[in-house]
């Protein structure tokens, strides 16, 4: 993401990278009208329109590449603040080999979009990459011998082959609409940008249980919670247990930079906190960091990857949502079944040497 924002006397001009925003140098504020009236012209947006948000979408030609714009423009005290999000499809892996599933998570999931019916559900905050893993399963089942619809909001990337759906509540084509209509298109894989409420969860459920595979996401923390939510939303614990094949809840930490990386042993204190924050013996361990280079900004990081927290419904665990059983006990039986929660996946990450401790200690400092 790129973000304008103006104030009194300057303008400041930030970048998102590997999750976190740094400040760049800006142009004049004198200059920041004529700044935004070019992206609101090359985005299709009212550019004589100061007192709205408004948002927009543009596709630029850099190179031999095209890649998307999304814009959004607020009022603020000073101006308008601008955000544009690059959605660069070649810059973005859509391989789930390349997702950052374990070995054996890989395999069982591979096997699981093998399934003609029912329904998969990603977890996670915004910005955890929950679409890009979305758009990974697409193009794993995709075949000129089967329909693929999606219905999103907004539609990121454009994939060949497949019928994308862009949701437009303004004029009633709400999530719940559109898939209304997608259900009369004799579709055999439907996804769905994000499941927001009964009416959208029961359409999607019904379509898996009569013989549709559907993908969607749905706001929890963790994969077994998806179970409680979709249970709050209204939906009948025999209809969960009946349709969904499994739950995959999704972070994304950032990478030690190859260039700049170093091993080191960590403090007394620092083990512990590790112990702590991961709840495993403290032990003696060697970790990795970025010393930073040019390579990454001095940042001592260099992109992203995902971890993930799987869990597949059994017999047993159908029993157990039916009978009420409390989220601990839920997922006390799915790591029986070989689950690794978000906590141990990302401590599996950290002695892997991929990610520093401090990024991985901040994805549990709620805890």
């Amino acid at each position: 993401d790129i973000h304008f924002e103006p104030f009194e006397r300057e303008v400041a001009v930030r970048f998102r990278i590997d999750g976190a925003l740094r400040e760049v140098t800006a142009p004049p504020k004198r200059l920041m009208n004529a700044v935004v009236s070019r992206i609101k012209i090359i985005s299709g947006l009212d550019i004589a329109e100061r007192r709205l948000p408004q948002d927009g979408r543009a596709k630029l030609k850099l190179g031999d590449r095209v890649v998307d714009m999304r814009v959004s423009t607020l009022p603020v005290v000073h101006g308008e603040k601008v955000v544009m999000r690059i959605l660069d499809k070649s810059a973005t892996s859509m391989d789930i080999d390349s997702l950052g599933f374990d070995p054996m998570t890989l395999k069982e999931m591979k096997r699981v979009l093998q399934t003609p019916h029912g329904v998969i559900v990603l977890t996670g905050p915004t910005g955890s990459g929950k679409t890009t893993t979305l758009y990974s399963f697409l193009k794993h089942v995709y075949s000129p011998e089967i329909n693929i619809v999606t219905v999103e909001d907004p539609v990121e990337y454009q994939l060949p082959g497949i019928n994308q759906v862009q949701v437009r509540a303004n004029i009633g084509m709400t999530f719940a609409a559109a898939l209304r209509s997608i259900l009369r298109q004799d579709p055999d894989v439907v996804m769905i940008g994000e499941m927001r409420d009964q009416e959208t969860l029961e359409i999607a459920v019904r379509a898996a249980l009569t013989g549709h595979l559907v993908f969607s996401t749905i706001h929890t923390n963790t994969a077994v919670a998806t179970v409680t939510r979709m249970a709050d939303m209204g939906l009948e614990r025999y209809m969960i247990t009946s349709s969904l094949i499994c739950a995959i809840s999704q972070r994304l930490i950032r990478m030690i930079c190859p260039k700049c990386k170093e091993p080191y042993t960590p403090s007394p204190a620092l083990q512990q906190q590790l112990a702590n924050s991961f709840r495993q013996p403290s032990v003696e361990i060697d970790l990795w960091r970025g010393n930073g280079c040019a390579f990454c900004n001095q940042t001592g990081y260099k992109g992203r990857l995902a971890v993930h927290e799987y869990m597949t419904m059994t017999p047993k665990l159908r029993e157990m949502i039916i009978a009420l059983r409390p989220e601990t006990e839920l997922e006390e039986e799915c790591q029986k079944n070989g689950m690794r929660t978000l906590r141990q996946s990302c401590f599996m990450k950290l002695l892997d040497g991929l990610t520093t401790v401090e990024e991985a200690v901040s994805l549990f400092y709620e805890d």
